[in-house]
């Protein structure tokens, strides 16, 4: 039977020959992880079942980066709940302040997902590691915590979607502006519990942080995970990574799609999701001139150090328009140093931005820039929700690192070439 390249990653983790779409099986996993929001719901049921240990002390993995540095004293008891568990454990993946990062950019960046693997999350966006060929889905605490205890999860089996890309992308368009753009064609509910694949000759013009921001995004379109092949580029991320072997998986040239979709890269404009859905893309030329008081540079969506290059070259030599607040938020600590190295930090700094340590912060209301009423902001992240970044009667807009640069300059939704 012929099967799509997510298929066969879970044909093989269910020691099965094949699998079909709507199947149920039980998968071995890979790597388990929660963070300081989701992990402690994990850890109290893991501990009301009565398991005693966790399967394996090097798959499971706990990252405190959501209310991180701690933004008030429930927050500290999640972080407090977790260290106390991850000692408890000997957990070799945990990371606390000052030694972690955004999740989601951290795993990859630490090579703890490699191609073929099978990947659970209690954090909705751990579809990010399909950029690299794995199969990696967000699930519930309550999953989290069997999957701690028993290194197996139940799954349907999705069927898929085929984005055949094409083409080239134009100069300031990028991964977020292919994320926005599709989820603006297919809707928030297009993909719902499906297989997002990314194939055609147009994967080689993507970066591997381009693949991050698409695959990130996946569950935007209700997808259960997005994927893409391992190509030349993949193979080169995780060269200095991954020391333990992996397997690649190809999808059959046969394999059955639910809709075969063809995008055209070299169409796409810089793009933007007004509120309050992400599926509300629009194109920047559409929209430019909003006025907005903050903008957002940053999450596990656009917070690499490609990003942030992208963000500086705009930045650089400019100042943040007044009445604007623009935060910069290095997705993890590596990434900091990184930008540290090559000037981009004082970039920021002398044009206005606040830096900040790797966080979730503002992307969930958190901290690090919740916004007021009647306020508005441009943000590299993911959601833009009702209240997704504080007050009910906010607006968020979601846009790519450089539409977000150059808003921050202008003092209202602009493209980098308006400048």
């Amino acid at each position: 039977m012929a099967m799509t390249m997510t298929q066969k990653i879970l044909a093989k983790h269910a020691g099965l020959p094949e699998v079909k779409a709507g199947q149920l099986i039980e998968a071995k996993l890979d790597l388990v992880m929660g963070n300081d929001i989701t992990a402690p719901v994990a850890i109290k049921e893991f501990e009301k079942a009565g398991f005693t240990r966790v399967f394996d002390k090097d798959r499971v993995c706990i990252v405190l980066d959501h209310f991180t540095p701690n933004k008030d004293i429930k927050a500290a008891q999640q972080s407090s709940e977790s260290r106390a568990f991850a000692k408890k454990h000997g957990l070799t993946n945990f990371f606390d302040v000052g030694n972690m990062g955004i999740e989601h950019a951290l795993l990859p960046e630490k090579g703890l997902v490699a191609p073929g693997e099978t990947v659970i999350g209690a954090d909705s966006h751990t579809c990010t590691y399909g950029a690299l060929g794995a199969f990696s889905t967000g699930v519930g605490s309550t999953d989290m915590a069997a999957g701690m205890a028993a290194g197996v999860a139940w799954f349907k089996v999705p069927s898929a979607i085929r984005f055949n890309l094409i083409g080239k992308l134009r100069p300031w368009v990028g991964g977020k502006d292919v994320i926005l753009h599709i989820i603006g064609r297919i809707g928030v509910d297009g993909a719902l519990y499906k297989s997002m694949e990314f194939t055609g000759p147009g994967v080689k013009e993507l970066t591997m942080d381009d693949r991050f921001t698409i695959a990130n995004m996946a569950i935007e379109a209700g997808a259960k995970n997005g994927i893409f092949p391992v190509d030349q580029a993949v193979r080169d991320y995780v060269k200095d990574r991954v020391t333990r072997p992996w397997e690649a998986f190809e999808a059959d040239p046969d394999a059955e799609y639910d809709e075969e979709i063809t995008i055209d890269l070299s169409e796409i404009e810089p793009t933007v999701s007004l509120p309050h859905l992400p599926s509300n893309a629009q194109k920047v030329s559409q929209v430019r001139g909003l006025k907005i008081d903050q903008s957002v540079i940053g999450s596990c969506t656009n917070g690499r150090l490609g990003d942030l290059r992208i963000a500086a070259s705009i930045l650089k030599g400019r100042k943040v328009a007044p009445g604007v607040r623009c935060i910069v938020i290095p997705a993890t600590q590596q990434v900091y140093l990184d930008a540290l190295a090559e000037g981009l930090i004082e970039i920021f700094v002398k044009a206005g931005c606040a830096v900040s340590t790797p966080t979730c912060g503002p992307c969930i209301g958190g901290h690090m820039g919740v916004l007021y009423k009647g306020e508005r902001a441009v943000a590299t992240t993911n959601r833009n929700f009702v209240g997704r970044m504080g007050h009910t009667e906010s607006e968020i807009i979601l846009a790519s690192p450089a539409v977000a640069a150059a808003s921050a300059v202008a003092g209202v939704v602009a493209s980098p070439d308006e400048l």
